[in-house]
């Protein structure tokens, strides 16, 4: 006589396959309702600024999503093109003088284009580091991105207190857009492997989907210290 294995009930099974089914469909869906918004979005800017005569849709009978996006994107690219020759500095340079004379407009400007120029520059290191720190006590450790080492005032600070510290920032979960800057000295941050966009995933799905890792070095792993830059004494 063989064992049969139990039958599983039908709501089980219909249960089962509608959350098979879910894990399948949801992100999918999700994944073409945020780029379906995104282009009618762009498109919503750029479309009322484009003359008629240059626009198909005045010539057709139907809209042409992410028309508007790529006009964008192509106008970026050449603003990009033009900014890099001496008429283009000239001219950008021209326009920053008129915005750094007022005087809210000049604020918002600074600090928006730091953000842009740390943030996109091709050497810069800035948020495509994770790592680990206790927070917040001892033998608690929490996820952070490495963002930047301390500079300015802060860093003469810190370094007039012989600490050599690092900005991080620390998301919560499950909005990881949102979050702490927290400068942690540097040899206090356990480096870790993992990418940004894992990190991100292991964030928002709060610690479900964890990253594959196949150990490699056994020891500890610091972030780096930076080399030593000379300064003038004019600074």
């Amino acid at each position: 006589m063989t064992d049969n294995a139990p039958r599983m009930p039908v709501a089980t099974r219909l249960r089962n396959n509608f959350l098979a089914g879910l894990i399948i469909c949801a992100p999918i869906a999700i994944t073409i309702w945020l780029t379906w918004t995104f282009i009618h979005w762009s498109d919503s800017w750029v479309r009322p600024y484009i003359p008629a005569r240059w626009n198909p849709e005045s010539y057709l009978n139907f809209a042409i999503p992410g028309f508007g996006l790529l006009i964008a994107v192509v106008l970026i690219t050449v603003v990009g093109f033009l900014g890099k020759n001496l008429i283009g500095q000239s001219i950008v340079r021209f326009g920053e003088s008129i915005v750094h004379r007022m005087p809210l407009v000049r604020t918002i400007y600074r600090s928006v284009k730091q953000i842009f120029e740390t943030v996109l520059k091709e050497q810069s290191n800035s948020f495509k580091k994770v790592g680990l720190i206790e927070y917040p006590g001892p033998g608690l450790w929490a996820l952070v991105f490495v963002a930047t080492d301390a500079k300015g005032e802060i860093a003469s600070k810190f370094n007039a207190m012989g600490q050599d510290m690092v900005a991080v920032f620390l998301p919560p979960t499950p909005v990881p857009t949102a979050g702490f800057l927290i400068f942690v000295p540097r040899e206090k941050i356990v480096m870790l492997d993992m990418s940004p966009e894992d990190a991100a995933k292991f964030l928002i799905s709060g610690g479900l989907v964890a990253p594959g890792h196949t150990p490699s070095e056994p020891k500890q792993k610091h972030l780096p210290r930076p080399k030593p830059v000379a300064v003038s004494k004019a600074d």
